[in-house]
Order: C-alpha cells, then sequence, then structure tokens
C-alpha cells in the first residue's frame, strides 16, 4: 500500500498524471478507486491514466461507469469514445462521441474525433 490516505494517492496520481507519467499516476488512482469505488472524480483521472498508458480497454470501463454514474458528463461519453476507438471498436465508438458532440457542440476536439471515427467507416465499408 502506498503511503497516505486516499486523497494523498489521488493527489499524487493525478501530479504523476500532470507529469507525464501516466503508468505510475495508474497505479496509484487504482488503490484510490478501490478504497472509493464510488468517486468519480477519482475514477475519471484513473480512466486519462489508463488512457494514457495504452489500457484503452480499462479506460473504456471506467469511463463507462462514469457515464453510468452520471449521463451529464460530457468529458465522460467523449474519453469511452476515444478509448473503444484506440481499442479497435470504431462501430461503439461512434455513440458515446456523437452524445459528447451533442452535449458540446462547442468542443472542436470532439467533433474531430467523431468526424475521424465515421471518416474511417465510411472508408471500410467501400
Amino acid at each position: 500500500m502506498p503511503s497516505g490516505d486516499v486523497y494523498d494517492w489521488f493527489q499524487r496520481g493525478v501530479r504523476l498524471l500532470e507529469e507525464g507519467s501516466p503508468a505510475a499516476a495508474a497505479a496509484l488512482l487504482e488503490h484510490a478507486a478501490t478504497a472509493e469505488p464510488e468517486s468519480r472524480s477519482i475514477r475519471e483521472a484513473l480512466a486519462r491514466a489508463q488512457f494514457n498508458s495504452r489500457r484503452y480497454t480499462e479506460a473504456a470501463e471506467n469511463f463507462r461507469w462514469i457515464v453510468s454514474a452520471n449521463p451529464t458528463e460530457d468529458y465522460a461519453y467523449f474519453g469511452l469514445g476515444l478509448s473503444l476507438w484506440r481499442s479497435g471498436d470504431m462501430e461503439a465508438a461512434q455513440e458515446p462521441l456523437a452524445i459528447a458532440v451533442a452535449m458540446r457542440p462547442d468542443l472542436r476536439h470532439y467533433a474531430n474525433a467523431l468526424r475521424q471515427v465515421r471518416a474511417t467507416l465510411r472508408a471500410r465499408r467501400g
């Protein structure tokens, strides 16, 4: 167990993520999520760390949990869509990305991700 309490783990994990050490951040944040499984902020930081560590399936699971807990979290839909995309499930990535775009049409990176997924799917279909 790392030293400190859950809040310390969360703070250190977020700092590690911001400093470019997503694998180390994920390790700490996994302890925090185990201790506080209902914390959306811990789950979001963990999902971001997993995504940045290329653990896309695990990131998708955590983003999906956030969406289930709070369907108004546009960033969680975006993260879920990106995680599904990176894990190779382009079909499944479309819906959460479309929801994120509908919730926040002002965010270009949401719309760009959706356009790229849809363009890839069109190209694959012929």
